[in-house]
């Protein structure tokens, strides 16, 4: 069951490990890469920031973005920055999303995200808990996938193994955690083909799933690793 005022406190908690993170960096840090091909960290916080006020924008019942074009222009308007500026974008835009989630509303509505993808409001907070967490990883500045909440990365692999089920270029794949109190199992894929079984530690079967590692430490079984779509 989903439950958005949890969610909503862990979207709290997460940004403020972040920020508590990012202000420990200086403003030569935030002009270095990041994790993510073609990005600074700049990119990153800038991206976290507008991030808040589209999600904002998807509570409020307005578009996610004025336009895919303006979307990617605002990062890359708001990368150079001073990392004072950008601690002050990303405490002020997740402030604003903070407090609509306190506002009384019909949370078992249905909102519209980008590209036409359809979710119910109740399931926002945890999408910018996904973005919050994954693009901690992504600064490079000491946060890996293994610190992940053992909650935050199940629910994320399941989010993600729903995504690409039926995708028709990836074949019938069982997902096996080998690590925690008991294996834990997904099924993703298509329906054509000999089923693939891959196995290994949940953060790595998390970070093979989001396109944040190859999948070398994963075991495949069955054929070979299978190659996902992007996200």
């Amino acid at each position: 069951m989903i439950d958005h005022v949890h969610d909503l406190a862990s979207v709290r908690e997460a940004t403020d490990r972040l920020l508590t993170a990012a202000a420990r960096t200086d403003d030569a840090a935030v002009a270095q890469p990041s994790r993510l091909p073609g990005w600074t960290r700049g990119h990153v916080l800038a991206h976290l920031a507008r991030n808040a006020d589209a999600l904002l924008n998807v509570l409020q019942g307005r578009p996610m973005y004025a336009s895919a074009e303006q979307r990617d222009a605002d990062i890359e308007s708001g990368a150079p920055r001073a990392l004072a500026v950008h601690l002050d974008d990303v405490r002020r835009s997740a402030g604003l999303f903070q407090a609509e989630g306190d506002v009384p509303a019909d949370w078992r509505r249905t909102v519209e995200l980008r590209n036409g993808v359809t979710d119910r409001a109740a399931r926002i907070p945890f999408r910018r808990l996904v973005e919050v967490e994954l693009h901690h990883v992504d600064l490079d500045i000491g946060y890996e996938l293994e610190d992940l909440s053992a909650e935050f990365t199940e629910r994320e692999i399941d989010f993600l193994a729903d995504r690409f089920s039926s995708h028709p270029t990836v074949p019938p794949t069982r997902l096996v955690a080998t690590d925690g109190d008991g294996r834990r199992e997904w099924r993703t894929g298509g329906e054509e083909g000999a089923e693939v079984t891959v196995s290994g530690p949940s953060p790595e079967l998390l970070g093979w799933l989001a396109g944040r590692r190859d999948g070398a430490r994963l075991d495949a079984s069955g054929g070979p690793l299978p190659v996902l779509p992007p996200l």
